[in-house]
């Protein structure tokens, strides 16, 4: 018998497949598929042979830890972060690491990864700034036509997100984003529109907030008129997680997917609506018809099998290693501190070296099967010839981060909580479950599929070893009760007024002495709620002396002073940064700038590595002989970092953000973070537009970074006239002028001599991330078409306009290093 082939469906026949579905479906089979039949599927109709797809948070791995019964659960590899994926400048490594994300998605069960984030960084405070691209449209859409295309060339979809204006955390539930069509339409939908057109993804992601008024998940102009309309997109449009607010209004409007299920507004009321004439029959097929269509993008239609895909590999290790060492940013190399040679003694210090701060907080965030520290990444790179030393020096916690048991237990010797689950409120009968949480803080605490909904109860055993004396802080939360027990004496207790019946979430705190070197036995007890929803579940813990025992910072400054070099590793806490919440200031928190003044004052070959994905002050810039932005390097960072502190690797990161001196000079501190409305009154002047406009210097301009080496530019070739609205080419020669091999990125901006609207300075149009070798020298091709030139006019065209004329063409290293220049007339 022949061989039997899977044929790929032409569009026609997939069109007339969608139309033959549609016409035997019922009302209520066709509203179904307009939700979630859960928190990641959407619906199944079995009669009909219509699969359900599941979905998975991302976007830098894919979250699918403790995720629920409905789907796989297990570590995946945890990759650098959105900010670090644009500091690389590097579209082709980036569509390599969407890729090996897809394989990843595959492997975990699933369809679409619900990424990238493309929101603009309009202010150095917003809690997501680390899960997106830049501030500047033109970068981020180039990264994210990247990102989609390295994935959805694997058959898993993207999910564009947040459309749109979804700039800060502050009351972005209910918030609204008041902005003028211009700068809408050039500043916060110009990257949504490049990658709707270039790379297809298969659903977008409306936003939380309301868009001058209405509800981004409602809004006709940028769902329908924008969207669909002018960008030709489409596929679906989803609500982010309980954005959806209306039955009619956001159908109408474009909105295909509430999430997550089950249907909230979109089940029998939308029935009904349709039923009583308050919305057509037809929209409704409209979305249905969507969902069918993506559908058979996913492949699930066919029933052919889908590829398996694999997770946590040597090469996607090694490729995380890889984006982590392309993204790191030297700031600052006075003397040529950098890289580290000729020492014997290094000192190791700070808060983040030996605990790897691999991402920031909320849904983006995921366990890897492992995680490498600073400390360990330079233990391992230098240890055999440099003794290396570490001192705390400080904590920068806000508030008591999770306890991490840190001594292995049970049969297998697992670091970690070991967890039993119980039908019963009270740990008896058979155990249902068991697995070992890393720790325990968890907003939603996921249950294994075998634990009932309702009444269980569980219990968490580990040991902990504290590598310092004194008094802890110890915490517990939870909508329940709670129980933490050390060395089997009850110890905090969050018992509820009616114990079991509440969702009210119930505190308790205690300080308890804990001796260095002693092995602690923790045993935590939950009983959940009667009543069903989500379950949040948190045993937090920090080393917190009295003033007067604490000797962190002198031990610190001694230890620097007995070094050859100091490395401080500075930065955010755990979840410090994260969706849900902005960060309340610039500053490093707790004692960290006092602690980087005192060991610089102790050695001055002291450089400074910060974990963060946004701007920070830093008010001991001129004290210090470097400074290197690590963002946040995933699981490989250690790793990473102690390559580009030897010298193993050239930094090559840009700064994908403008870093201002201190917060008032940022262009937003006017205007952020609004009450129930946010007024965007910078308009287009976001970033190094405000910067240059203004003349405000900076701390680090936009585009900036440092390397081992030298880059000449020369031999700028470009014609000195054009026709309007035809593309053109700029060519420009770089050579390593310097003695190592390194990677440079020459960026290309335009200046508008002259307009009908006012313009910023320069604004970036092109961009090359290229590795040369010593004294090797390459020749760069940028093509610029029309929309290079062009803006939007909201008065008379209502559409993108170039206006001949003189323009100049700036090439160079960073938005405040132009090197080249040349000016054209379009005529």
């Amino acid at each position: 018998m022949a061989a039997k082939h899977s044929i790929t469906p032409t569009q026609a026949e997939v069109e007339s497949r969608i139309e033959q579905l549609l016409a035997q479906m019922t009302l209520e089979e066709k509203v179904s598929l307009l939700s979630g039949k859960n928190a990641w599927q959407t619906v199944a109709i079995e009669r009909l042979g219509i699969p359900s797809l599941t979905m998975t948070d991302g976007p830098h791995g894919v979250r699918a830890n403790r995720t629920g019964p409905e789907r796989i659960s297990g570590p995946a590899t945890s990759f650098p972060t959105g900010v670090s994926m644009a500091a690389s400048w590097d579209p082709e490594l980036i569509e390599r690491v969407g890729a090996a994300l897809a394989e990843e998605t595959r492997a975990m069960g699933c369809d679409i990864l619900l990424g990238p984030c493309v929101n603009i960084m309009r202010t150095p405070l917003a809690g997501r700034n680390f899960e997106s691209y830049s501030e500047d449209p033109f970068l981020a859409g180039r990264i994210g036509v990247a990102w989609v295309k390295g994935l959805q060339s694997k058959g898993v979809g993207a999910s564009l997100k947040h459309y749109a204006c979804n700039n800060q955390e502050t009351e972005r539930l209910r918030g609204d984003s008041v902005v003028d069509e211009r700068t809408l339409r050039e500043i916060y939908l110009a990257q949504f529109e490049t990658i709707v057109k270039e790379a297809h993804p298969w659903t977008v992601m409306c936003a939380y907030n309301r868009v001058n008024g209405t509800y981004a998940s409602q809004h006709y102009h940028l769902l329908t008129e924008i969207l669909r309309d002018e960008w030709g997109f489409d596929g679906v449009v989803i609500s982010d997680w309980g954005a959806n607010h209306t039955i009619v209004e956001s159908v109408a409007g474009g909105l295909d997917i509430e999430m997550p299920g089950p249907a909230k507004y979109y089940g029998r009321l939308l029935v009904e609506a349709v039923r009583t004439w308050q919305i057509e029959e037809s929209t409704v097929d409209e979305a249905a018809r969507r969902i069918l269509r993506m559908l058979f993008r996913s492949g699930l239609m066919d029933g052919a099998p889908l590829p398996a895909g694999e997770v946590n590999t040597p090469a996607h290790q090694a490729l995380a290693r890889e984006l982590a060492e392309a993204s790191v940013t030297l700031l600052k190399n006075d003397g040529g501190v950098l890289p580290l040679t000729g020492i014997s003694r290094l000192a190791v210090i700070g808060p983040n070296a030996s605990e790897a701060r691999i991402g920031g907080g909320g849904s983006s965030y995921l366990e890897p099967p492992y995680r490498v520290s600073p400390l360990e990444g330079l233990t391992a790179r230098f240890g055999d010839h440099v003794h290396i030393a570490y001192a705390q020096g400080c904590d920068n916690t806000v508030a008591p981060p999770a306890l991490k048991p840190n001594v292995p237990i049970g049969e297998k010797q697992q670091i970690g909580f070991l967890g039993r689950f119980y039908r019963t409120p009270d740990f008896s009968g058979d155990i249902l479950a068991e697995r070992v949480d890393p720790y325990l803080d968890e907003w939603h605490l996921h249950t294994p599929q075998s634990v009932p909904e309702r009444g269980f109860s569980a219990r968490w055993e580990g040991a902990y070893r504290p590598e310092i004396s004194g008094r802890y802080h110890l915490q517990l939360r939870a909508n329940g009760v709670l129980r933490l027990f050390v060395d089997d004496k009850l110890i905090l207790d969050t018992t509820a007024d009616s114990p079991g019946e509440t969702h009210q979430s119930n505190e308790a705190t205690a300080y308890l002495s804990l001796d260095a070197g002693r092995i602690y036995r923790l045993r935590v007890d939950y009983i959940a709620p009667v009543e069903p929803g989500p379950r949040e579940l948190k045993v937090l813990a920090r080393y917190e002396p009295l003033p007067e025992d604490d000797n962190r910072l002198e031990q610190a400054v001694a230890l620097a002073r007995d070094s050859d070099a100091a490395v401080i590793f500075a930065g955010m806490p755990r979840g410090f940064e994260s969706e849900g919440y902005d960060r309340p200031d610039m500053k490093l928190p707790g004692a960290q700038d006092e602690l980087i003044r005192a060991v610089a004052a102790a050695n001055p070959r002291t450089i400074v590595v910060l974990n963060c994905g946004a701007p920070v002050e830093m008010p001991w810039i001129e004290e210090v002989a470097a400074v290197i932005l690590a963002y946040y390097p995933g699981q490989e960072g250690g790793h990473a970092i102690a390559r580009i502190l030897a010298g193993d690797v050239s930094p090559s990161g840009k700064l994908p953000v403008t870093f201002p001196r201190r917060y008032e000079d940022n262009p937003t501190f006017l205007n952020y973070p609004g009450t129930r409305q946010v007024r965007y009154g910078e308009g287009l002047f976001v970033g190094y537009r405000y910067y240059d406009r203004t003349g405000i210097e900076p701390l680090f301009p936009f585009g900036f970074g440092l390397s081992y080496t030298t880059f000449e530019y020369h031999d700028l070739e470009m014609p000195s006239q054009a026709p309007c609205g035809e593309s053109i080419e700029v060519a420009v020669t770089v050579t390593n002028t310097g003695a190592v091999a390194g990677q440079e990125v020459i960026q290309l901006y335009v200046n508008d001599h002259e307009a009908s609207l006012e313009r910023p300075v320069k604004e970036l149009k092109g961009f090359r991330k290229v590795r040369l070798n010593p004294g090797e020298s390459r020749r760069v091709t940028f093509l610029l078409d029309a929309r290079a030139f062009a803006f939007y006019d909201p008065y008379q065209a209502k559409d993108w306009v170039v206006e001949p004329g003189a323009f100049d063409i700036l090439v160079g290293s960073s938005s405040r290093d132009i090197r080249l220049q040349g000016t054209l007339r379009l005529v």
